[in-house]
C-alpha cells in the first residue's frame, strides 16, 4: 500500500486531495502536513499529520523517512495575487520547498507530484488553444516560479532519475474551501455570494475568458498521472489539462438559471485583471488525455448545478 506525505494539506487542493487519497491508500498511509494546524480539520485529526515549513530541508526529510513515504504531493505554494504583493517571498517558499521535496524524493527514491499552472504562460504565448510545448515568458512572481518548478522537476528526472510528475492546473473550483489568493478566486467566490447574497461584484473584468476546472476533476487528475504507467508519459512535469472556458458573464448566466434574481456587477482589480489577460482563453490537453487518458467530467452547467447544490445544503 502507498504512503503519500501531502504538504499544504490544509489548503485549497490539499484539505480535499487528503481525503481522496485516504479512501483510496487508507487513512494511515496519508500524511497530511502544513504549516498550521486545526484541530477541528479533518485532515488533522483522520489521519497522520505532521507540521511542516517546507523551506525546513532537514525536516521535510525527517518526517518523509518516519513514514517511510513512496510519494510526496507537493501543493504548498504562495499564489499568483499574493505572490505580486510578496514577491521575494512567493520566490522563497515556492523555489526552496520545491527543491526540499525534490531532494527527499531523491534522498527516499520516491515520487514527486507538484502542479505547475496556466500562470506559466505569458502575454506571448498563444493566446487560443495554447499548446503544450510553446513559448513561456510570464509576467508574475508566481508564474516565474512555475516555470523554474517545472524546469527544476524535469532537471530531477533527467539528473538523478526521480520520478517526477506534475500538471498545469487552470483556476480550480471547491465548494469544500474558500480560495486563496489566486487570481481566479472569481469564479469559487462568485458561487458562495451568489447562495448568500443574490450578488457579486467581479474583480474581473467582463469578456475575460480563462480555463477552468471543478475540484473534482482536478483531484481525480492527480490521482490518475500518479497512478499511470511511466513508459507513456514524454511530457511528465507539466501537462496541460482544462475542462472549460469561460468569462464572468458566462458563470453569472448559468447561476442566472437557476437564481434568475442574482445581479452580477463589476470593479476591476488594475493588478489581478493584468494577471488574467496575460493567461490564454483556452488551452490544448490532448498530451494529457493521449499519455494518461485525461477526461473531465464536468462543464460549466453540470459544476454550476453541483456547486449550487453542495453550498445550500452546506448552509454556505
Amino acid at each position: 500500500m502507498k504512503t503519500v506525505l501531502v504538504t499544504g494539506a490544509l489548503g485549497q487542493i490539499g484539505s480535499e486531495l487528503v481525503a481522496k487519497l485516504r479512501s483510496l491508500y487508507g487513512d494511515n498511509h496519508i500524511v497530511g502536513t502544513d504549516i498550521r494546524s486545526d484541530a477541528d480539520s479533518p485532515v488533522v485529526c483522520g489521519g497522520p499529520f505532521e507540521i511542516l515549513d517546507v523551506t525546513d530541508g532537514e525536516r521535510f526529510l525527517e518526517i518523509g523517512k518516519k513514514y517511510h513515504v513512496d510519494a510526496v504531493v507537493h501543493l504548498a505554494a504562495v499564489l499568483s495575487a499574493t505572490g505580486e504583493a510578496k514577491p521575494q517571498f512567493a520566490w522563497h517558499l515556492n523555489m526552496t520547498g520545491l527543491v526540499n521535496g525534490l531532494e527527499t524524493a531523491r534522498q527516499l527514491q520516491c515520487q514527486l507530484f507538484t502542479p505547475s499552472s496556466i500562470a506559466a504562460f505569458g502575454p506571448s504565448t498563444p493566446k487560443d488553444s495554447t499548446p503544450q510545448d510553446t513559448i513561456q515568458r510570464p509576467n508574475t512572481i508566481y508564474g516565474v516560479t512555475k516555470v523554474s518548478g517545472e524546469l527544476l522537476c524535469d532537471y530531477y528526472h533527467q539528473r538523478f532519475g526521480v520520478d517526477t510528475r506534475g500538471v498545469r492546473f487552470p483556476g480550480l473550483i471547491s465548494y469544500v474551501t474558500p480560495p486563496g489568493g489566486g487570481t481566479t478566486d472569481y469564479a469559487v467566490e462568485i458561487y458562495y455570494h451568489a447562495v448568500k447574497e443574490k450578488k457579486y461584484t467581479s474583480y474581473i473584468a467582463a469578456g475575460t475568458k480563462m480555463d477552468m476546472m471543478y475540484m473534482p476533476d482536478a483531484l481525480e487528475a492527480i490521482v490518475q498521472l500518479m497512478e499511470a504507467d511511466p513508459a507513456r508519459l514524454i511530457h511528465r512535469n507539466a501537462f496541460n489539462i482544462t475542462a472549460m472556458s469561460f468569462a464572468p458573464e458566462d458563470v453569472a448566466a448559468a447561476i442566472q438559471a437557476r437564481i434568475p434574481e442574482f445581479l452580477l456587477t463589476y470593479d476591476v482589480d488594475p493588478v489581478r485583471q493584468r494577471i488574467a489577460e496575460s493567461w490564454p482563453n483556452s488551452i490544448d490537453a490532448r498530451c494529457a488525455v493521449d499519455e494518461w487518458g485525461f477526461q473531465p467530467r464536468y462543464d460549466l452547467e453540470s459544476m454550476t448545478k453541483d456547486m449550487l447544490e453542495k453550498l445550500v445544503s452546506r448552509g454556505r
